[in-house]
């Protein structure tokens, strides 16, 4: 029976007792229990079990070397970035030799993205705002809207602005453009100097998130910054040493510039399409796929409407779809349980629509919102998106582990959204040393200022990992991105030789370099 198993927990107590009732009743050596006691911890943890060949071992030796020599410097100076906010740390985690150790290493896939938030912000000011026939326009509440048109368009009486300007001659009017073009960025990003004083709470930080989406939309939605949106989000991801990325999307109506809106099922080719064209180029690159998404603000009378969307995308685009997810701020939004009646359309009609549902994403511990781990797994989600309260539910924890769900663990956005500080504080922290299944992602990268997945994976591996985390660890998270995506078999055959032939340079390269 395997320890990292929970039916394995009994065995494992028994065994615990009896190497204790034998060393106080015995001639065992203190140093022998202690030792014993390590090991099992050592077996237990995410990628215990794995067994390093010679040359992992030496690149395992010198990973660790660097990292216990970063780690112990933090100790003294109590300077360590994952104990920081990532706003203040994230020059620093760019100067770490573990970080650039990261960047080098093959991730296999991103589980957990959503549509708009995953390419750098300097992109859409530096060249989406800088094409032709882009106009901005200000609201009464300091934020900016921006819609690409040709003639400038009229404003209507329904629109929250003041009028709509065409941006290349508001530009030529302004005195210091480059601080335009940073006023443009801080409401494309939650970056700011001071987080702690800027968002004083979790409403104030979701506000500000949720906004930014608002803010962007007349930009990405235009078509043609659409399909270079998609094809920037692969350059970006595959410049990180990602193959594989699944994207949470709402597939908003994209327009064109003489005013007529694409559907869903455009957007969904055009998503198709874009990742066809980029493999051509990067035969390495496997694709994407999309889970639709809608917001858990909504009525239920609505989510049925989008169960429905969902299945009839999963049917015309059954290799692209890979089921629904529902998204927004937890705390404020419907419970899984509200929805149940929705939820329940495609077992009820006879339909397979895998759920990715977002579950645990709170501090609120015994409310209607923490349940929403509990009705995750009894409507059989397929991964558990942050699952950040799931150490407070053993019995729900000890089920997904039973059951193999994983949870999408994403470090940099649960402490700048406000559920933990110090990220070696981090609930994930006792599940990663339980062996619980789990994958690293980044949630909304470009938001946060950060890019690809090279940042959460720091921060995972020396916060959340702490001195015990090494190459074992970075492995089986990488491997189990391969393992837990929604890929065909042969699919994720291909991927895992893929990615096991760029581990194997990449061994290499730390031995050597």
């Amino acid at each position: 029976m395997a320890v990292g198993d929970p039916s394995g927990w009994p065995t494992l107590n028994f065994l615990l007792l009896a190497v204790a009732v034998s060393f106080l009743g015995s001639a065992l050596s203190i140093d022998e229990v202690r030792t014993h006691l390590l090991m099992k911890e050592k077996m237990m943890r995410l990628g215990g079990q794995l067994v390093l060949n010679t040359q992992e071992e030496q690149a395992n030796e010198k990973l660790m070397a660097i990292k216990i020599a970063e780690m112990t410097k933090a100790m003294k100076t109590l300077v360590f970035p994952p104990s920081m906010h990532f706003f203040r740390a994230k020059r620093l985690i760019e100067k770490s030799q573990v970080f650039n150790i990261l960047r080098m290493m093959p991730k296999g896939a991103a589980l957990h993205l959503h549509d708009f938030g995953i390419v750098s912000m300097d992109w859409l000011v530096k060249n989406v705002t800088y094409r032709p026939h882009c106009h901005i326009c200000f609201t009464p509440r300091g934020t900016v809207q921006f819609k690409f048109a040709d003639p400038t368009p009229a404003t209507l009486m329904t629109e929250d602005c003041s009028k709509w300007i065409l941006l290349e001659d508001y530009r030529k009017q302004v005195q210091n453009v480059t601080e335009f073009d940073n006023s443009l960025l801080r409401n494309f990003t939650l970056t700011t100097q001071d987080p702690e004083v800027t968002y004083l709470d979790q409403n104030v930080v979701w506000a500000k998130f949720e906004t930014i989406f608002f803010t962007i939309s007349g930009l990405v939605h235009y078509a043609p910054v659409f399909r270079d949106y998609i094809l920037r989000s692969l350059e970006e991801f595959y410049k990180d040493n990602v193959l594989y990325l699944e994207v949470r999307a709402m597939l908003q109506p994209v327009y064109e510039l003489n005013g007529e809106i694409h559907d869903k099922d455009w957007s969904v080719k055009t998503y198709k399409d874009v990742a066809q064209m980029f493999v051509q180029t990067h035969p390495e690159f496997i694709g994407i796929k999309i889970i639709y998404s809608d917001h858990r603000s909504k009525d239920v009378s609505l989510i049925k409407e989008s169960i429905r969307t969902a299945m009839d995308l999963r049917t015309k685009f059954p290799n692209m779809v890979a089921g629904f997810d529902l998204v927004g701020h937890e705390d404020t939004g419907h419970s899984l349980f509200d929805y149940k009646e929705a939820l329940m359309i495609p077992v009820k009609q006879g339909v397979k629509l895998p759920y990715f549902f977002h579950a645990g994403e709170t501090d609120w511990h015994g409310t209607s919102i923490d349940k929403n781990l509990l009705d995750a797994v009894i409507l059989n989600t397929t991964r558990i998106g942050h699952g950040f309260a799931l150490s407070k539910h053993p019995a729900i924890r000890a089920f997904s582990q039973k059951k193999d769900i994983p949870i999408e663990v994403c470090p940099i956005s649960n402490q700048v959204l406000k559920l933990v500080s110090d990220l070696r504080n981090h609930p994930v922290a006792t599940l990663m040393a339980i062996g619980q299944p789990m994958v690293i992602s980044s949630d909304d990268p470009a938001v946060f200022g950060a890019r690809g997945l090279s940042y959460d994976f720091y921060e995972a591996f020396m916060g959340i990992g702490g001195m015990k985390a090494d190459l074992r660890t970075l492995k089986q998270l990488a491997m189990n991105s391969i393992r837990y995506s929604v890929l065909s078999e042969d699919k994720k055959t291909a991927l895992m030789e893929t990615w096991e032939k760029r581990w194997k340079k990449f061994i290499a390269d730390v031995v050597t370099q």
